[in-house]
């Protein structure tokens, strides 16, 4: 049985990125695979690379030395047959907590060496998804850049973006009116747009467990 890690790097549950990662599970569990999750916001405390070089070292390659909350979630990866990860965009980023196992996730395995870039011993497929409340292409360069960096590094990466979503279930109960958004809008796409956007995760993650 293959295993499959899903990793939720958002902190709202129940929520579009949590939504969406679990719909991609659902797939890969529907192909046969044993999905394993990680919810970032809800780990030990833990911090992006600190340039330790540790992983650089003969005896450490390929292994980040840093003991914490991540360290569970990177050996897993390590271990596993493919990966789901998602994230909001939060100012044109990906969330802080996203950040901090993609720094330690890549470095790991980078090497500075032309003859031999990437010391990743485990290839495998994986699937990006990210949500944002602007549309869906305003991030197509962020993404891109996400996706050949875990393709280089981790194994051959697809994208999955969810824009326009819906960030609150009653925009009226704000304390001050969000007037850059149409509430009405927001929640007709919410309902017609992203179920549709579920099924689509449902069958990449499906997708991703068959390879």
């Amino acid at each position: 049985m293959k295993k499959i890690v899903a990793v939720n790097a958002g902190p709202r549950k129940g929520r579009n990125t949590d939504t969406l990662i679990t719909e991609a599970s659902k797939g890969a569990e529907a192909a046969g695979a044993d999905v394993v999750r990680f919810d970032l916001f809800r780990l030990e405390k833990y911090t992006g690379c600190i340039s330790c070089f540790g992983c650089k070292k003969e005896q450490f390659k390929g292994h980040c030395v840093c003991r914490d909350g991540l360290t569970p979630v990177l050996d897993a990866i390590r271990e596993s047959d493919g990966l789901i990860i998602g994230s909001p965009n939060y100012l044109s980023e990906m969330t802080a907590s996203f950040r901090a196992l993609y720094e330690r996730l890549i470095f790991q395995s980078l090497t500075y060496n032309l003859e031999t870039p990437c010391v990743n011993q485990n290839v495998i497929p994986v699937l990006l998804i990210m949500t944002s409340n602007a549309p869906d292409t305003a991030y197509q360069a962020l993404v891109d850049n996400y996706r050949q960096v875990l393709s280089r590094f981790v194994g051959p990466a697809e994208v999955f973006v969810s824009g326009n979503t819906l960030q609150l279930k009653d925009y009226s109960k704000t304390d001050w009116p969000w007037t850059l958004f149409d509430p009405e809008a927001k929640q007709q796409r919410h309902d017609t747009v992203f179920p549709q956007e579920c099924q689509k995760a449902f069958e990449l993650g499906k997708s991703l467990a068959d390879r």
